[in-house]
Formats: C-alpha cells, structure tokens, sequence
C-alpha cells in the first residue's frame, strides 16, 4: 500500500513536472517567435539606416530592446532550468551622446551576438521550444479521434486523416490513435523538463561570451572594481561631511550652552535652565542624526536580522503599499549583503520617485548559488539603465560581486527590476 502511494505520488509530480514545462515551451515559442522577428527586423532595418544618420538615434533604442529581450531569456533560464547564461556587454557613459551610444554599441561583440541569436531563437529555438508543447498537446486530438472525431474525416471505408504514422478509417484505427496518444502523453512526463533544458543550453551556446572575452571580462571586472574603491572614497567623504555639518556641530553647540549653564546657574537660574533645555534638545537631534549616518553605512537591523529583515524594514517605511516575500534558508557573507540591502534601496528609491507606482512587490530567493532579488511595481514603465534613475549606481555595485542587474519596463509598466549575485548561504 504505501509502496503505491509512493509511485502515485511520483507520477503526480512527474505529470506536473510536464504540464509545467510544456506551458512554459508554449510561451517561450510564441513570445519567442514574435519578440525575435520584430526585433530582428527593426534592428536590421535601424542599422541599414546608419549611414544617413536616422539609425544613429533609433539603433541604441532598438538594440536596448534587443537586450532586454535576451536579458529576459536569462533570467528564465535560470530560474526554469538552472542554466545560467552570463551576459558580457560592455558598459556605456551614462551620459553618452547618440553617436557614442550608437557606436559604442555596435563595436561590442555581446550586441553582434544577440543579433546572431535573434533568428537561431525564430528558427532552431522555435522548434525546441515548441516540442514539449507539441508532447503535450497532441495527445489530445488522439484522444478526440477515439471518441467520434474520426466520422468528421472519414466514412469508415477509407482513410480520411492520419494521426501521426496511423491512418484514421474507422473507429479501430481512432482507438489506435488514441493508444499512441497516450504513449506520447507517458512520454511527455519523462521528456518535457529535459526539452525545455536543450532550448536553453542552445541558446547559451549563441549568447554565452566565448574564450576570446576572457581579456574584455578582466577589463570590466578592473573597472568595477575600481568604481568600487572610488564609490567608497566618495561614502568615506559624505560620512565626514555629514559628521562636520551634523552631530559634530550640534555637540559643540551643546558644549558651549552647557558652559554657559555653569556661569549662569547661580546668577540666573531662569536662563540657565532654559539652556539646559536647549542642549537637551540638540542632545537629542545630534542623537537622531547619529542613528540615521550608523543606518546609512550598515543599518543595524541587517547586521542582526538579516537581509530579508532588514528589506522588510525598507518597504514599512515606504509611502506606497509594498509585499515582501522571502525565501532564504540562511545568510549570505555581510559584504554581499550590504551590497544587495542597498542596490535594493535604491531601487525602492527609484520607484517612489520615477514609477509613478502605488504599489510594489519584493521577492528574494536564493537557488542554484545565486541570490536573486525582484522588484516589480505597476507603475507606468519606461525605465531603464543609465536613464539618469540610479540605476547605473546599481549595476557597478553589483558588478563588484560579478552581478547583474536586468530591467524589463514596457511603456505604460509595469517595470521589474532583477538583481542576481552569486554567493552561498551559512
């Protein structure tokens, strides 16, 4: 009995497994097919306009778009399938004029290669992504043969559809039909998941940077490294600043009212007390200001409670409705943690400001040695990297840890943010 129980159960998850993976090929082969046509032709066609002096505004737009697309690619493969797919584009000055832009583009191999990958995935990826669907819908016309769809092809004296390699003449040929539908039905349990997975190891193999990168990759791992020593030189300057201006002013204020309460506390009593009401009180603001300068350089809640915490505790203080969902089954080392916190918080930032939003939506979880953060809200889109919102900011800090930062923000939104860094959990 329970040895039934087990192998039900698992059929169960082996069906669901199936139906999972051939409704996700569906989409991947319809949003697929029709993201990579129009893309693939505008780009072609933006391009072709180069030369007179049209395509030097549109391409970068169109070529944005291009990588969002295969950013979005990534991120799915990921997260579906566990194949991790690195992107290498070279980063752009933020503020870059058309013709840098335009160029600066073109001259990166990343962009050449999502062009390239563009008609594999109309075509090679097409193909692939629509075989778990086909496993999984075919079936069905063999069952509907069996229960009196063969009489709308036939008059049960000649053969009037074949289903598969069998040719439909009567109702014994219809059941035979639906004996091979059920066989590939079966099939679709055991092949399904591991189709889904060659779509992806396929496109890996057309976007993933090849050997002859590895010179670009160490260049832009010595400049976000070097972005990273000058970001905290320029933290070290604001904490000094903030100290000088803030606190430090307060508390000599409050050192000379209080010297000021020893010369009067005898002579006028009336005064001195209310100084001493007033070093009270700037006790108390130097104090606020204090707490606020600790949180801004690493909030205590993150070092005590952690990252799901502590981002719980940015969205109470937002103004917009916000749900946080987390799924981490440990800590990840504080470096990384303190990095994710405020690429987080500065994402939050951006969506109060710039979204237009009147509700967000946060979800961190940790698979496959990668933290991954999302945050997505029904503002009206529109966003984007380097667009002067801060996310540019984000991005280096993430590339200190080899992380990447993906944007998917359609005009009239919604807009979804997605951090990954690689790390491992205590």
């Amino acid at each position: 009995m329970e040895m039934t129980a087990v192998g039900s159960g698992e059929v169960r998850v082996r069906a669901r497994s199936a139906a999972v993976a051939g409704a996700r090929a569906l989409a991947l082969a319809v949003g697929g097919l029709t993201g990579s046509v129009v893309l693939f032709v505008l780009a072609v066609v933006s391009i072709a306009l180069v030369p007179i002096g049209v395509g030097i505004v549109t391409t970068p737009w169109v070529l944005t778009g291009v990588r969002a697309f295969a950013d979005r690619r990534r991120i799915v493969a990921a997260e579906w399938c566990g194949v991790r797919i690195p992107a290498a584009y070279r980063p752009l000055p933020a503020d870059a004029n058309p013709w840098a832009r335009c160029f600066g583009m073109l001259r990166d191999p990343a962009t050449w290669r999502d062009l390239g990958w563009l008609p594999v995935d109309m075509t090679a990826g097409f193909v692939t992504a629509l075989l778990p669907a086909a496993l999984l819908l075919y079936p069905l016309e063999g069952f509907a043969l069996a229960l009196g769809l063969w009489r709308v092809f036939t008059d049960g004296t000649r053969v009037g559809w074949w289903y598969g390699f069998v040719p439909i003449s009567g109702q014994a040929t219809a059941l035979a039909a639906a004996a091979l539908g059920a066989v590939l039905l079966a099939a679709s349990c055991y092949l399904n998941p591991p189709l889904l997975r060659v779509h992806f190891l396929l496109t890996r193999s057309v976007l993933a940077p090849g050997e002859g990168e590895l010179s670009e990759r160490v260049r832009v791992l010595t400049e976000t490294r070097r972005d990273a020593v000058d970001t905290s030189a320029a933290e070290l300057r604001r904490i000094e600043r903030d100290l000088h201006d803030g606190a430090q002013a307060r508390l000599v204020a409050m050192g000379m009212d209080l010297g000021t309460v020893e010369a009067l506390i005898e002579k006028d009593p009336a005064r001195a007390r209310k100084l001493l009401a007033e070093a009270r009180r700037s006790s108390a603001e130097a104090l606020t200001e204090l707490r606020d300068l600790v949180r801004g350089i690493h909030p205590p809640v993150l070092a005590e409670r952690g990252l799901g915490d502590a981002v719980r505790a940015l969205a109470l203080r937002l103004p917009l409705e916000s749900e946080v969902n987390v799924d981490l089954t440990g800590r990840a080392e504080a470096p990384v943690e303190a990095a994710a916190y405020f690429a987080v918080s500065e994402v939050l930032t951006n969506a109060v400001k710039h979204s237009g939003a009147d509700r967000l939506w946060v979800d961190l979880h940790h698979a496959d040695g990668m933290l991954r953060i999302s945050v997505t809200d029904n503002g009206k889109g529109g966003a984007r990297i380097g667009a002067g919102t801060g996310l540019t900011g984000v991005e280096r800090r993430l590339g200190t840890f080899d992380g990447v930062l993906a944007v998917s923000s359609p005009a009239g939104g919604p807009t979804m943010v997605t951090l990954e860094i690689p790390c491992a959990l205590s």
